[in-house]
């Protein structure tokens, strides 16, 4: 049997989608490093806007702003990544029951709405019960849309994990919560990880939703930059976007090789 490469255009095809996906990153990275005020003229090598991001006249500004994503992002992915727990717990130990497939399709349904439909009715919801928009209901949106990034290594990590663990240590006279704490959960503390870094840079990432519950006057770091670009495209933006795709390919490759490491220990 021909493997993929051998068909006409493949290649050609998966060279141009890897060009359209990742030039422009290359672009920005490049261009952060401009010594120029320009984005399109190279001036020279320089860490200037790298710089300007932490001294200068915006500085103030974008730092407020990582700390509330930052935060953010932290709390949204520890209630995330516990809500996980207990749902990948009751899905896959907890036997066959009413319902079992239409709450999984309600675990997973953030991951198949368009992100504006939800960022949508999560604003009318907060405006129905009355909830001012700020700090707290982008924290609770986070929770919500992050559970399913959480879940998903988490749940496959326990679906790999016998059930004779558990018995043996019921066994030996171990409560649940004894057979839980000492014995599952250190089995599935790797896809455990996983998730939350997972959940910690998709909350730390978020745009759509964000901007639509923040309300006035709260920003995090990618609304910051979204109204900063609004008033034109400046290399310490790149700078910012720089070192955001850093953050996101640590945390990426981190989730990666924590489930890699877990698989190899059930191995």
């Amino acid at each position: 049997m021909k493997g993929v490469r051998h068909y006409p255009g493949f290649l050609a095809m998966a060279v141009a989608c890897l060009a359209i996906l990742y030039v422009p990153l290359i672009v920005v990275m490049v261009y952060s490093f401009n010594d120029s005020t320009s984005i399109t003229t190279w001036g020279g090598f320089s860490w200037r806007w790298y710089a300007d991001v932490f001294t200068g006249p915006e500085a103030p500004r974008f730092k407020a702003a990582a700390w509330n994503s930052i935060t953010i992002a932290v709390l949204a992915a520890s209630a995330a990544t516990t809500i996980a727990v207990a749902a990948s717990l009751a899905m896959i130990r907890g036997g066959r029951f009413r319902g079992k497939s239409a709450t999984f399709a309600l675990i997973n349904l953030p991951l198949m709405v368009p992100e504006i439909v939800t960022a949508v009715a999560t604003l009318i919801f907060f405006s129905t019960i009355a909830l001012t928009t700020g700090y707290m209901t982008i924290l609770i949106a986070h929770v919500v849309f992050c559970i399913p990034f959480a879940y998903l290594p988490i749940a496959a990590r326990l679906q790999g994990i016998e059930d004779s663990y558990e018995q043996a240590a019921r066994d030996l006279y171990a409560t649940q919560w004894q057979a839980f704490r000492l014995v599952l959960l250190p089995l599935m503390l790797p896809g455990v990880v996983s998730g939350f870094l997972l959940a910690f840079i998709i909350s730390l990432d978020d745009f759509i939703i964000t901007n639509f519950v923040k309300g006035a006057g709260m920003e995090t770091l990618p609304t910051a930059i979204f109204g900063s670009v609004k008033q034109g495209i400046k290399p310490n933006i790149m700078a910012i976007s720089t070192m955001m795709l850093a953050v996101s390919i640590l945390f990426v490759t981190l989730s990666y090789y924590v489930n890699r490491i877990g698989q190899r220990t059930r191995s």
